[in-house]
């Protein structure tokens, strides 16, 4: 399939075009060359954000994400970025699994501190 302009994009998408979708569910950004991978894949993290992602979810699409160049911190950035769109209630239930994805476990830390706070 040739690149599509975003008018056709979202000319398919209306229409619930069967091969454009099926490309999409797939994860594939099909006729389009606008976003680099990095940026789909922070992208997505921030729509798991959003829908309330699970931990496997989080935990592929920030490997993803790593995978094209992103750091923890803008991985982190964008969770705190989406907050005004998404609410704070969604970014704070996705704090745990975002740090789960990258190897820091929140609720270890957390405790950990809270111990520092009372020696």
């Amino acid at each position: 399939m040739s690149r599509l302009d975003h008018t056709e994009q979202l000319r398919r998408l209306a229409l619930n075009d069967a091969g454009f979708s099926e490309r999409c569910l797939r994860g594939g950004n099909p006729g389009s060359a606008e976003l680099d991978p990095k940026t789909l894949a922070l992208v997505r993290l921030a729509a798991l954000v959003a829908v309330g992602g699970s931990v496997p979810s989080f935990g592929a699409h920030a490997d993803a994400a790593v995978s094209a160049g992103a750091t923890a911190a803008e991985i982190v950035d964008v969770v705190v970025g989406v907050v005004p769109t998404v609410g704070l209630p969604r970014a704070v239930a996705a704090a745990p699994k975002v740090g789960i994805a990258l190897g820091y476990d929140i609720n270890v830390a957390s405790e950990d501190q809270s111990s520092d706070l009372h020696v």
